[in-house]
């Protein structure tokens, strides 16, 4: 199961605390902020596109959106996001339990620059109803993202 993955890598870094598990769903922006008590823009979604051959992830606050103009410009190409029932495969996780942590071999990635307004976000933690409380270094190092972008737009 992919949340077993997820916590043994943070047991492995002495955080198992941090992954935390609700007894409801927390799929989505949503329901994730409801499940933690905190406003949705501090859930930290994370969208799977396909760019060419690649599968890149863009972990971006709840409250943001892909601007296409944005993506584009960044990565050379248009915002083609992974059609749910492939995400597993490519990625390692289920839609609603998407997260940037032990992705499989080849996924990159990419923080938006809209989380940097939060000193803690709430990343999935592998299923539908799991999060992971983490500070902005600690996600960027535990999901050893290859940099910032700035590809979204705060609704």
């Amino acid at each position: 199961m992919s949340i077993e993955k997820v916590k043994e890598y943070f047991k492995s870094q002495g955080m198992e605390e941090r992954v935390l598990e609700f007894d409801v769903s927390s799929a989505t922006v949503e329901q994730a902020a409801q499940a933690l008590g905190c406003e949705p823009s501090r859930i930290a979604k994370t969208l799977a596109f396909g760019l060419g051959k690649e599968v890149i992830l863009v972990v971006a606050a709840g409250d943001a959106r892909i601007d296409n103009r944005k993506y584009r410009a960044q990565f050379k190409a248009k915002a083609k996001m992974i059609p749910a029932a492939e995400t597993e495969a490519l990625v390692g996780y289920e839609v609603g339990g998407i997260c940037p942590f032990k992705v499989n071999c080849g996924v990159q990635v990419y923080l938006d620059q809209s989380l940097r307004r939060f000193k803690t976000v709430f990343p999935a933690g592998g299923s539908s109803n799991s999060a992971v409380k983490l500070t902005i270094p600690e996600l960027e190092k535990h999901s050893q993202c290859r940099g910032w972008v700035d590809v979204c737009k705060i609704r």
